[in-house]
């Protein structure tokens, strides 16, 4: 979102830099948006779970993902800072592995908050 204050410069609203790894299927949907939203969550994921690093989201990707559709993706996209300040990271297992439990019905307002398109920062097969 772009603000103009009385000077006559834009400012950018802040963002922070999230991944999420994803499959083939998840991919595709993404793909289907134009590549601006997540895909609404199956009725057995009550949450989405972005991470807060490629790192990470390259693990899941390669070792979770791969072998259950094969193929892995890391998506890298931007979400503004005000919308994530209400979300407390969560740890996953371990300190080098956090993470937003974002609640599925609250999908559309984090799809709201992203600026500028998903891309795709990393694949495996």
């Amino acid at each position: 979102m772009l603000s103009i204050p009385l000077s006559g410069r834009v400012q950018q609203e802040a963002t922070i830099s999230l991944w999420r790894p994803v499959g083939p299927t998840e991919l595709a949907l993404i793909r289907e948006s134009g590549m601006r939203a997540f895909p609404p969550r199956l009725p057995d994921q009550p949450i989405f779970y972005p991470v807060l690093s490629e790192d990470y989201a390259v693990t899941i990707a390669r070792d979770w993902n791969v072998p259950a559709s094969g193929a892995g993706y890391v998506t890298r996209f931007q979400v503004k800072q005000r919308f994530l300040a209400r979300s407390q990271v969560q740890e996953a297992s371990g300190h080098a592995h956090l993470e937003y439990w974002i609640p599925a019905d609250a999908l559309d307002d984090f799809n709201a908050a992203i600026v500028g398109p998903i891309e795709v920062a990393r694949s495996f097969s």
